[in-house]
């Protein structure tokens, strides 16, 4: 981990400082800062200025309840927390507990993720990879984001959700975040995590690439 400046996010403190000892061992590497789950992370990333984030997910599903951070500064939600992070352009590899949990996390535009048991030596080799974009998956939690079953084309209908769909005529229509939020009725972070969502099943890179490509494949009519 030549020069790699790390922030570690867990919320028990015993895990963060596990976390900790555990990079130490490695050369080159750099843990730069610790933080809970949910403090303020994009505040950590101005205050660090990371390379990549470790995010530990602990044995608890952090994904049971949906994006819906109200507009009045209610508590974000750990989907909510990745899309800012993905929003930021910040690399963030995040150690999960088993393979439940790893497609939420994909949609959310989280490129890293290893299962919580990873050895020093894999975590070493993982990190300055996410930091270089990178995409690493544990060959379990890969065969979850990507099952067997979605080999078979699938028509417009199982591809997208109603909602996504939703998102992408406005997006279509060129609307920003904050008005597809107030014309579907939703949080602007709700709005953002659904574009997150097209951008992976979409293979886009960015929102016009998405358009582009839904219309290709008849999800759109312009």
């Amino acid at each position: 981990m030549p020069d790699l400046r790390v922030l570690i996010v867990a919320d028990d403190p015993l895990v963060r400082t596990g976390l900790a000892l555990l990079l130490a061992q490695q050369s080159g590497g750099t843990v730069v800062g610790q933080m809970a789950g949910d403090a303020d992370v994009l505040a950590g990333l101005r205050l660090y200025h990371p390379d990549v984030v470790v995010w530990d997910f602990g044995w608890q599903s952090p994904f049971s309840a949906p994006p819906t951070r109200s507009e009045q500064g209610g508590a974000a939600t750990a989907l909510e927390h990745l899309v800012d992070i993905r929003e930021a352009g910040q690399a963030v590899l995040v150690l999960l507990a088993d393979t439940a949990d790893a497609r939420s996390a994909w949609t959310a535009g989280v490129r890293g993720l290893l299962l919580r048991d990873v050895d020093a030596a894999t975590l070493a080799i993982a990190l300055p990879a996410v930091a270089q974009g990178l995409v690493v998956l544990d060959p379990a939690l890969a065969l979850a984001v990507f099952p067997l079953r979605q080999l078979q084309p699938a028509s417009p209908a199982e591809a997208l959700t109603p909602r996504e769909l939703e998102v992408l005529q406005l997006l279509a229509e060129g609307l920003p975040n904050k008005t597809i939020a107030d014309h579907l009725h939703i949080s602007e972070h709700t709005v953002k995590f659904h574009v997150n969502a097209l951008l992976s099943k979409l293979g886009a890179q960015s929102r016009t690439e998405a358009v582009v490509r839904a219309t290709r494949l008849g999800f759109l009519l312009l």
